[in-house]
């Protein structure tokens, strides 16, 4: 007696992750052409937005993924972006080869930061993270031959993209250039989420103890999760200082830390899309909300924060996806 398989049984999990890719792309290089349009004159700022997306977005991989609490996550943006500036003075000007450097120098600065930070839990992982942070900011300012010290890193002038681009003072193509690179980084990223590493670092984060007794080796994965991580918030801080030039004491300081947090907060942990959208929705709202009120803008960031967490605790991206589930039920269900 021979069994049967019903091909239609087998869950096309490859078909699907492709599909979900392709919608991927699909929506950032639609966001990315509305900015274009919406934004033509202020490129700038979006290009500022995206370079913090990268470090938003790093920030989910070790705390929406693996549960750590860190407020010095800022260190392996403002390193990586250091890093490429430097290369760029030495000669290496070649913007592909400028974000090359800045996932080295953010993978290995999260290493360092990841077997510090990751061997506790709770408030003593928070301050040592909190001390970290403040470690690298004081090397940046102390080592100005390095990194400019107060005055900032500047002089930094990459060469056309692929030899042909310029990165004009408009922001056209410096801007296109990160869209490009931030669609790629998350295709692969949403691609990595789904894989095993991704799925058994959410374990630990559920449930550390149960992890520890199925065998699983918490500490190590914890650390390499904090290297790509770190390599994430370096592709964010080389393109920061191939479009801007200038590199201060701010992309280090413990504010980009926790306005990172707060961006992470408003769309939400755990999922990637979470962290860009927050990080978008959150530059937004400042940028008008200063420009309307300069000296008050930030009592209404406290209000949207308070709003966001007694309505929305699992931020704004979760509670959507939620709720649109919940609709979906219901239809079934009829």
């Amino acid at each position: 007696m021979t069994a049967s398989v019903s091909i239609e049984a087998v869950p096309p999990r490859a078909t699907s992750g492709l599909r979900n890719d392709a919608l991927a792309a699909v929506a950032i290089a639609a966001l990315g052409a509305i900015g274009y349009f919406v934004y033509p004159d202020d490129l700038a700022f979006l290009i500022r937005v995206i370079g913090l997306a990268f470090l938003v977005i790093s920030l989910d991989l070790v705390t929406g993924y693996c549960g750590v609490a860190t407020l010095g996550h800022a260190a392996l943006f403002g390193v990586a972006a250091y890093a490429a500036g430097n290369a760029c003075l030495a000669g290496i000007t070649d913007p592909i080869l400028m974000i090359l450097v800045g996932i080295v120098a953010g993978a290995c600065t999260g290493l360092v930061s990841g077997l510090l930070v990751t061997r506790f839990r709770g408030l003593p992982q928070l301050v040592l993270s909190i001390a970290f942070g403040q470690l690298i900011a004081a090397l940046a300012n102390k080592l100005s031959s390095i990194t400019g010290g107060s005055d900032g890193l500047a002089g930094i002038s990459p060469t056309p993209i692929f030899g042909v681009f310029n990165f004009d003072m408009f922001g056209r193509n410096g801007y296109i250039f990160s869209v490009a690179v931030l669609l790629v980084t998350m295709v692969v990223l949403l691609r990595f989420a789904r894989s095993p590493f991704a799925l058994m670092c959410r374990a630990i984060k559920d449930d550390t103890l149960r992890a520890r007794m199925i065998g699983v080796a918490v500490f190590p994965r914890l650390v390499v999760m904090y290297c790509i991580a770190g390599a994430v918030a370096g592709i964010g801080g080389a393109l920061t200082a191939i479009n801007t030039g200038v590199i201060g004491l701010d992309s280090v300081g413990f504010e980009r830390s926790a306005e990172a947090l707060i961006m992470l907060i408003l769309g939400g942990a755990g999922k990637l899309w979470g962290a860009l959208i927050g990080a978008i929705l959150f530059e937004l709202f400042a940028h008008y909300v200063s420009a309307a009120s300069p000296f008050h803008w930030m009592i209404m960031v406290g209000v949207l924060l308070i709003v966001v967490v007694l309505f929305f605790p699992k931020g704004l991206v979760n509670e959507v996806g939620r709720r649109v589930g919940d609709l979906r039920r219901a239809r079934a269900a009829k």
